[in-house]
């Protein structure tokens, strides 16, 4: 069934963390209408009468006249052509798990960035597999872009990937606003994975970070990570690509940089000496690449393309090897 994107296909995002409010805060600078759906009733509640979400980005100011609020997944999937997922991937399964309302229809667009846990594939090779979903029919919305400064109006730019440039093209114009600028692509599995990976390699960064590494060391860690990223992509699936690119190395370099990155604060507490227990407590927001170091490694079990910081990074989460053990060894196989 061909499935075509036009400028009246309706809007909802599943979700109502960071990420989540900053893209119905874009969403609602273009469309007349946003479907949302929320299972947090006190989140509902603050921000239909404050108009911000109280638990996340709080300084995002939400027009609540477009707003569609509901907790029921089936009535904002029934009613919306565009589906935008942004939970973390870990509960993603969980999100669906009421879903009965017919997928067949409906344009999936992921603004994970991460794998599904225990499934061991992206959400647009989940969507395939599980919900017969054709890579036509599913679009990902990318950075470099962090939902802090989405919400400070701070100028950003969005990556919109679709197999097809003229829906890449509309769903371009919903996410363009004064302070949004967006480009198009059609590498799905390219920039997906990209997506994945910047955040192992951003818990790196912040385990050398911790560690009391200096700047020097991190710029060489960083430009190493892209290599590694490109050799991944390169060896699981050749493809014309431009992996220095916004969507490639400025996510990797924003994600490693940022004081807004929460994988790097996850890794920078490692490195301090937190358990990984301690710092998912403290951090009290999902760290994508927790979950993405194992899945990378299970994943890359088939391939075997050579990834000594991704490695580094599962060996310290995973198997327990000291952190700055880890760190020197990892330091003789830089170049």
């Amino acid at each position: 069934m061909s499935l075509k994107l036009d400028s009246n296909a309706r809007c909802a995002v599943i979700g109502y963390g960071s990420w989540a409010t900053a893209l119905v805060k874009i969403l609602c600078e273009n469309e007349a209408r946003v479907s949302w759906h929320i299972t947090n009733p006190v989140v509902v509640e603050g921000i239909l009468a404050e108009e911000h979400n109280p638990k996340y980005l709080s300084d995002a100011e939400l027009d609540t006249s477009k707003l569609d609020i509901s907790d029921d997944i089936n009535k904002v999937v029934a009613e919306a052509d565009i589906i935008v997922l942004a939970t973390p991937s870990a509960y993603l399964k969980k999100t669906l798990e009421p879903l009965t309302v017919s997928l067949d229809d409906k344009f999936i667009v992921s603004a994970i960035k991460g794998i599904v846990p225990d499934e061991y594939v992206t959400v647009a090779e989940y969507f395939n597999q599980q919900y017969s979903i054709p890579f036509g029919h599913i679009g990902i919305v990318t950075g470099p872009c962090h939902a802090e400064e989405v919400a400070l109006e701070h100028l950003s730019y969005l990556t919109v990937v679709c197999s097809n440039a003229d829906d890449a093209e509309q769903l371009r114009r919903k996410f363009t606003t004064k302070y949004i600028q967006t480009v198009t692509s059609s590498d799905i599995y390219g920039i997906e994975y990209a997506t994945v990976l910047k955040n192992i390699y951003a818990i790196a960064v912040g385990i050398a970070a911790g560690l009391g590494y200096g700047d020097n060391f991190l710029a060489v860690l960083l430009a190493n990570s892209s290599i590694e990223m490109e050799r991944f992509l390169n060896e699981t699936y050749p493809a014309e690509r431009q992996s220095r690119a916004s969507a490639y190395l400025g996510d990797l370099l924003v994600t490693g940089y940022s004081l807004f990155s929460r994988n790097r604060r996850f890794g920078m507490m490692i490195g301090r000496g937190h358990s990984v227990a301690a710092a998912q407590l403290q951090l009290g927001m999902v760290a994508e690449g927790y979950f993405a170091s194992e899945c990378i490694r299970h994943i890359n079990s088939r391939f075997g393309v050579e990834m000594p910081i991704a490695d580094a990074v599962y060996d310290i989460l995973y198997r327990k090897v000291k952190a700055r053990n880890a760190m020197k060894l990892l330091t003789t196989k830089l170049i």
